[in-house]
Parts: C-alpha cells; sequence; structure tokens
C-alpha cells in the first residue's frame, strides 16, 4: 500500500510541485529544446513560440497526468504538434504553408528521447554569412536565452538596435538557407574558427569591456565560458579545449585585477594569492591536453605560464610560434611586450615602433611605447605617447591608469 501511494505521488505531483518541476526544466533544458525544434520546424520564430506553448502545456497537463518519464522528448513533441497546428490553421490563407506541414510532420515519438541539437544550433547562429555582431546577437539570445535587453546593457547599445540585429540574423538564415547542421569534417576547421570567435569575443567583452565605467562584466564572461563547456562536451576538439582553457586562466585572476575603488592593477603587481585556484587546475589539465597545435592551444599555454610564474624566457618562444601561426600587428604587440620584460624595455621600444603604423588607433601599442620610454627615462616620448594612449582609451579605470603615470612624469 506504501508503495501504491509513493507511485500515485511521483505520477501526479501536486501543481506546485510540478510548477517547480517545468521551471527548473527550463532553466536547464529549454535550449536544447528549442534547438530541437528549431531543427524540426525549420524556423526560429515558430521553434521560440512552439517552445513556450510546450511549457504552458506542461503547466497546464502534467498536474493531471504526471511528469513523463521522458519529459524533454515530451516537450519536443508537443511543441511541435502545436506548431504544426498553427501552420494548418493559416494554410488556409497561405497557399505555400502546406509543404511546411508536410515537411515537419515527420515521424517523432514523445517517448524517444530526441539529439542534442545545440551544436548545430551554435554553427547556425555563428556561420560565416552572417557579420559578426549578428552572430554574438543570436548566439547570445538563441543559444544562452540572455534578453535583448541584457545583452543591449551588456554591450551598452539598445534593446532595438540588438532586436534588430536578431532579425536580421534570422532573415539572413532564411533567405539565404542556411543548413541546420554541423558543417562536414573537411568544413569543420573553418567553420569551428569562427564559432570560437564569437565566444571568445563575448569573454572578452566580459573580461575587459570595450568602454565605460566598469573594467569587466562577470556575467559575460561567466556565460562564454559555460558556451565553452557546452560545446567541448558536444565537440572535444583540441582548439576548444584550448579556449576554455584560456578563458578560465584569465577569469582566474578577476578579483586581482583591480582595487577595490576599480583601479587597475597590472599582472605584475597583483595579489596571487586572490587567484582562483581551482580554475587554474583546471585550466591546466585542459591545456595540457589542448598541445600548442593551435592559437587559442599557444595563448592558453601562455597564459598558464602566467599561472606559474611568469617566466619570460618560456613565454617568448611560445608568442613566436602564435605569431607565425597568426601574423597580426596585436599579437606582435603583445611578443613586443613579452621580449621587453625578457631583454629589457630598449628591445621591446624597437619592436612597438615598427608596429605603430598598423596600430595607429590603438591605444594599448601607444600605452605599451610610453612604459618603455618611462623606463628608458625618455619621459618627454612618455608624455606624449601617454597623451596619445589616453586620448584613444575608452575604459573609465584604463584612463584613471594612464592618467596617473602621466602625473608621475611631472
Amino acid at each position: 500500500m506504501e508503495r501504491q501511494k509513493q507511485a500515485r505521488s511521483l505520477k501526479y505531483p501536486p501543481p506546485m510541485d510540478v510548477k517547480q518541476v517545468v521551471g527548473d526544466l527550463y532553466r536547464s533544458d529549454s535550449r536544447r529544446v528549442l534547438a530541437t525544434l528549431i531543427r524540426l520546424l525549420g524556423d526560429f520564430d515558430l521553434a521560440e513560440e512552439a517552445l513556450h506553448e510546450a511549457f504552458a502545456a506542461a503547466v497546464e497537463q502534467w498536474p493531471q497526468e504526471g511528469v513523463p518519464a521522458s519529459p524533454r522528448a515530451w516537450l519536443v513533441s508537443a511543441g511541435r504538434f502545436r506548431a504544426i497546428d498553427a501552420i494548418r490553421r493559416q494554410s488556409k490563407f497561405d497557399a505555400s504553408l502546406p509543404d511546411l506541414v508536410e515537411k515537419t510532420s515527420s515521424s517523432f515519438s514523445q517517448d524517444q528521447e530526441p539529439e542534442d541539437d545545440r551544436l548545430r544550433l551554435i554553427f547556425t547562429c555563428c556561420h560565416p554569412a552572417i557579420e559578426p555582431k549578428t552572430q554574438v546577437a543570436l548566439t547570445l539570445r538563441e543559444v544562452c536565452d540572455l534578453s535583448t535587453e541584457e545583452i543591449a546593457s551588456a554591450f551598452l547599445t539598445t534593446p532595438a538596435t540588438i532586436a534588430q540585429r536578431i532579425v536580421r540574423g534570422k532573415s539572413k538564415i532564411r533567405d539565404a538557407r542556411i543548413p541546420y547542421k554541423v558543417p562536414e569534417t573537411a568544413d569543420l576547421p573553418d567553420r569551428l574558427e569562427s564559432v570560437l570567435a564569437v565566444i571568445y569575443l563575448v569573454f572578452n567583452e566580459g573580461y575587459s569591456a570595450s568602454s565605460g565605467a566598469s573594467l569587466t562584466r562577470s556575467d559575460l564572461s561567466e556565460e562564454a565560458i559555460r558556451l565553452g563547456r557546452l560545446l567541448l562536451d558536444l565537440l572535444p576538439d583540441p582548439e576548444v579545449r584550448g579556449l576554455l582553457a584560456l578563458m578560465l586562466f584569465q577569469e582566474s585572476r578577476r578579483k586581482a585585477r583591480t582595487s577595490p575603488d576599480g583601479n587597475i592593477i597590472l599582472l605584475e603587481d597583483q595579489d596571487r594569492s586572490l587567484w582562483d585556484r581551482g580554475k587554474i587546475a583546471e585550466g591546466m589539465e585542459l591545456s595540457r591536453r589542448a598541445g600548442t597545435s593551435g592559437p587559442y592551444a599557444l595563448q592558453a599555454a601562455i597564459a598558464g605560464v602566467h599561472a606559474e610564474g611568469s617566466d619570460w624566457t618560456k613565454i617568448v618562444p611560445l608568442y613566436d610560434l602564435l605569431l607565425e601561426l597568426q601574423p597580426s600587428p596585436v599579437v606582435a604587440l603583445n611578443r613586443a611586450v613579452a621580449v621587453a620584460m625578457r631583454d629589457g624595455p630598449e628591445a621591446g621600444l624597437a619592436l612597438v615602433d615598427d608596429l605603430l603604423d598598423d596600430l595607429s588607433d590603438y591605444h594599448l601599442a601607444h600605452a605599451a611605447r610610453a612604459d618603455f620610454c618611462r623606463r628608458l627615462g625618455r619621459n618627454d616620448e612618455a608624455r606624449t605617447s601617454y597623451r596619445k594612449a589616453l586620448e584613444l582609451a575608452r575604459q573609465e579605470p584604463e584612463k584613471r591608469f594612464l592618467e596617473k603615470r602621466l602625473r608621475e612624469l611631472f
């Protein structure tokens, strides 16, 4: 008798318990349900509407019928059938819709556990035919479930601007018939590069905000790390490991990067006891497994050396490899700073001077030159470079740091 009571309580939980179950499922599985609905329905907006219909149906039906054995499969099935019903109603007025009904009516059982379609969703949102800003907005909205207001706040723009980007992205996917699939093996490296770039862009905006009063935005960094973990679960590639390791290494220093009043603390002056040793240990293991064959893996290896004590004799050769693999003025600038730390400011200054034509609008290039000149006692040149860096800087903490350096030269 007691077992029968327990069985009934599990099959027919009280309404408040069901609401909690549905809420927990929405937080944990809604993006997985959405990704599968997009695959089945072939339309983002239709899938999003079906998702909300399915969860509303669960709140209504599960208190009476009980939570199904496979809740995610039930939600996918319920959402798909409601979308088909909506299409059929509209098809009375739109002759093009019956084909969509036929397409979406393929067999799918609510007892069948659906495959995880989030990898398809990530690659679709980050397709190279979509402009980068739109890739970021789509990924944060569709994969991470951030609202347009949250995305707008993070990137210091308006919700209307973000909404327009999302609409453009969905229209591009529909009009260009961008396939909702993981690329073929031969195309995967190029397409994966686009996905990793989007995730790292999100992380960098959180780790070092492009403008504004705050140096960092932890919510975006955490979202990027969550995306990195998801991608690694779905696609265990060395470069995915490298990117996740790099983000963990950098995030481990968050508490030590600024003073209580929000001022920048340089790496060499940071209190390493504030670094998150758990994130560093995880990053070390991921970096070890990633090797040094790709740009993210190499950057992770460099960050790993910093985590162990910033041995510049090890860091410069890693930058040499990175520059060969990913030649760019910014990588060359970072290498110049590493050379200066190993060989002295004069060696670094010579390298930075060769880069200024390409980095004339990059405040960190002028800040690096100013620092080398300051260390060499060339104060007039240092002041000129600090003023140029100040003119270009957009973050308030960076401006305060540069102003402080400039005052010290008078």
